[in-house]
């Protein structure tokens, strides 16, 4: 027998699916959709976190957004993989998102995701240079602004913050800003 919190849940996950009604996408689209590569500045001070621990460093970021998608208000919401590594040696992660993103006429776009991050960082404190992240499991939350500027190709300024959201004593997250280069398909 459901508890109450799980018929709760059913009951918002029906009403979501019969407000949203969303079209699904799967053979219009290439499997790979859009391929991304960029620079990221690793663990940057005065965003999300707040604060910086890890060296000063470059992360290498590369992702790819899969052609499968759902139509949801005003903009398409995909699956989305990647990598951001870390040049000196400090935390990497992997991650996997549903990532929503809406596109103008002009190819200015937005996106935002939500997902999930594995990493080879600190989970409590034990190196100086390294940020205490809880989990080995982190939630994973993208912000992206671009311009693609013809059908194909874009730049974009793309921020990750990455934290495992209180769920453990140690929390310090951590931030990666920086640009990158997308290839549509």
């Amino acid at each position: 027998m459901p508890t109450p919190m799980q018929r709760y849940l059913r009951w918002m996950l029906a009403a979501a699916a019969m407000v949203l009604q969303p079209a699904v996408a799967f053979a219009d689209e290439p499997l790979i959709y859009e391929l991304k590569i960029g620079g990221l500045y690793h663990d940057a001070p005065g965003l999300w976190s707040g604060f910086q621990i890890e060296p000063r460093s470059l992360d290498i970021n590369v992702e790819a957004l899969f052609g499968p998608h759902i139509d949801l208000l005003w903009g398409k919401l995909r699956p989305a993989v990647g990598a951001t590594i870390n040049t000196v040696g400090a935390t990497s992660k992997l991650y996997v998102d549903a990532r929503w993103e809406v596109e103008a006429p002009s190819g200015i776009f937005f996106g935002l995701g939500i997902g999930a991050a594995v990493h080879n960082g600190d989970l409590a404190p034990v190196d100086m240079d390294r940020k205490a992240l809880g989990s080995r499991l982190l939630f994973h939350f993208p912000a992206e602004l671009g311009w693609r500027w013809d059908g194909h190709q874009s730049i974009s300024v793309y921020f990750e913050h990455d934290s495992n959201g209180y769920t453990q004593a140690y929390n310090e997250g951590i931030d990666c800003i920086g640009v990158r280069y997308g290839y549509r398909f």
